[in-house]
């Protein structure tokens, strides 16, 4: 399990770098929803080129009732999370939304264990719990800022941890018929090709052909999308979606060290026992995993 633990934890920290990039395409004016789009565009057509180049029959489904796999990933999942989360920041505070956000372990949990049979282990509580409130000290969540929450913000909060959810739920799923470059790169063709129209191309077309504006966003499209993406969805496979969930959840401890290193953003005390709470619930999956090796899903068709 540790090997596929580890590629869970790579994945999520290179989601963590997000806010790098993002942080530098908000500076040309684009709108979070935009940057969305950016994001699905250019890791879809980074992953179409990759596949067209080193096997193009794996570009084709191989039912078209498959689609209804991408349809979840791509739309329930990446769209739907990013736009109650995006919703939820300009609500309240992009704290409060991080925090709700990460309710998305909890989801997992509950799902899984009626879709997939995993089952509550002590273990595996303790550290959704470690987790939780991990992230609750890490990005600043106190009392005073949950009193004063708007009910919309709680529900479109919460809405993103599910949608969050979602893609380790359909993941499980589409990994029984296709690799994980197949589920990634479909994911994000399905996101790339809904978003379309909802990207003001005539207004800020210009943009695109900024040299710094194509870095951020294929940079964007690469690192904490494509390979992230592949590389969480590779470790998946052999690892119950509820504990790659929790291993996930490394993603905010990688986005607070790069606030603070490169952005020079203030740090507490309270945030580095966050951050060891976040690691010891990663620790804690990790030690009870090694214990009963998982079974490694049906073998890749």
């Amino acid at each position: 399990m540790r090997k596929y633990a580890i590629l869970i934890i790579v994945g999520a920290a290179l989601w963590g770098t997000i806010g790098w990039f993002v942080k530098h395409l908000y500076e040309f004016g684009f709108t979070p929803m935009e940057v969305v789009t950016l994001r699905a565009w250019s890791s879809a057509i980074i992953l179409i080129t990759y596949m067209f180049a080193v096997s193009p029959k794996n570009l084709a489904l191989k039912s078209i009732g498959d689609i209804n796999y991408f349809i979840g990933t791509g739309i329930f999942s990446i769209i739907f999370f990013n736009y109650c989360l995006f919703t939820a920041i300009e609500l309240s505070t992009i704290p409060i939304a991080t925090a709700l956000l990460y309710t998305a372990p909890a989801f997992v949990t509950i799902i899984s264990f009626f879709v997939f049979k995993e089952p509550f282990t002590g273990a595996k509580v303790t550290a959704l719990a470690l987790t939780l409130l991990g992230t609750c000290l890490v990005v600043g969540l106190t009392p005073n800022s949950i009193q004063s929450l708007e009910f919309t913000a709680v529900i479109l909060g919460l809405g993103s941890g599910l949608g969050y959810a979602l893609y380790s739920i359909f993941s499980k799923f589409a990994l029984k018929k296709y690799s994980s470059l197949n589920v990634t790169t479909f994911t994000f063709i399905v996101a790339a090709v809904t978003l379309t129209p909802f990207f003001p191309y005539k207004e800020k077309s210009y943009l695109l052909l900024d040299p710094s504006v194509l870095f951020y966003a294929i940079g964007l499209g690469l690192l904490p999308t494509a390979i992230a993406y592949i590389v969480y969805t590779y470790g998946l496979q052999y690892i119950e979606a509820s504990k790659a969930s929790i291993l996930s959840t490394i993603e905010p401890v990688v986005a607070t060290l790069i606030g603070i290193f490169i952005f020079l953003e203030p740090f507490t005390f309270i945030q580095t026992i966050g951050m060891g709470c976040i690691i010891g619930a990663v620790l804690l999956i990790q030690l009870a995993g090694n214990r009963k090796l998982p079974m490694k899903l049906e073998k890749q068709k």
